[in-house]
């Protein structure tokens, strides 16, 4: 009996240190004053409404939204053939490529920020938009190339080698075998990769500029001129959106048997 209860103390402590700040948002997002501040200064949903009708926040969300639809794209068009061709041939190096195309996930982002700035922005003047969008499309790499992977593991070879005996080519079977099969990897790589490059703050913060913020980069702008509830707000309705996406997939595809 003791040690369920300590089980469940630990639980509970482990949920509060892990839910607790969320819920601090959440609360101080309604609150009724006009600075952010925790208990609330009354309740009121209008920092909620406020946050549609700041315009950086609209032009941002935009910005946010086109990288992590078309950045993690991208990478799938990059991913699946490198997973693919790792999983079903003797790929030279093949654990070294792995490592590199991994790299962006164990190197710290302000690390790859910093370098693509001096690197590539400045000395070969690649624009900001450019760099911006092949810097999510490298962070957003590794997941689309280990989620496929592993769907491309639990398939079984032979089912493309009958397929091939039967005088279908090599892309025709992954056109019409494996890719259906595999499509739920696929989508959940995409998920994951969309998710990530969306809340993406530090390499982005070395490659925004005037005119082209992400969302995140835009909130940190703001708080540094205004101090009122609505990043709050913006923040608790992100989560909400993440969480929405994440529970999603994992309801209609399983998102945890391929991550």
């Amino acid at each position: 009996m003791n040690s369920r209860l300590s089980t469940w103390i630990i639980l509970g402590l482990t949920l509060t240190f892990l839910i607790g700040p969320f819920l601090i948002i959440i609360a101080a997002a309604l609150s009724a004053g006009n600075n952010l501040a925790f208990p609330p200064q009354g309740l009121s949903l209008k920092w909620y409404l406020k946050v549609f009708e700041v315009e950086s926040f609209r032009a941002s969300f935009g910005v946010s939204m086109f990288l992590a639809i078309f950045g993690t794209l991208a990478a799938l068009v990059l991913g699946i053939p490198a997973a693919y061709a790792m999983a079903r041939f003797k790929v030279p190096g093949a654990e070294t490529v792995r490592l590199i195309v991994s790299s962006p996930i164990i190197v710290p982002g302000i690390i790859v920020g910093l370098a693509l700035l001096q690197y590539l922005v400045i000395p070969l003047g690649v624009g900001i938009g450019p760099a911006l969008f092949l810097a999510h499309t490298a962070l957003i790499l590794p997941y689309a190339v280990r989620v496929v992977s592993a769907s491309m593991q639990n398939l079984r070879v032979d089912m493309e080698e009958a397929a091939l005996m039967l005088g279908c080519t090599r892309f025709g079977a992954f056109r019409r075998i494996v890719l259906p099969n595999i499509k739920g990897g696929v989508l959940a790589a995409f998920i994951l990769g969309f998710v990530t490059s969306f809340n993406q703050v530090p390499v982005s913060l070395f490659l925004s500029g005037p005119g082209l913020r992400t969302l995140p980069i835009d909130m940190i702008a703001y708080m540094e001129i205004n101090y009122d509830p609505s990043v709050a707000a913006l923040s608790a309705l992100l989560a909400f959106m993440s969480m929405g996406i994440v529970f999603a997939a994992e309801r209609f595809i399983g998102l945890s048997r391929y991550v």
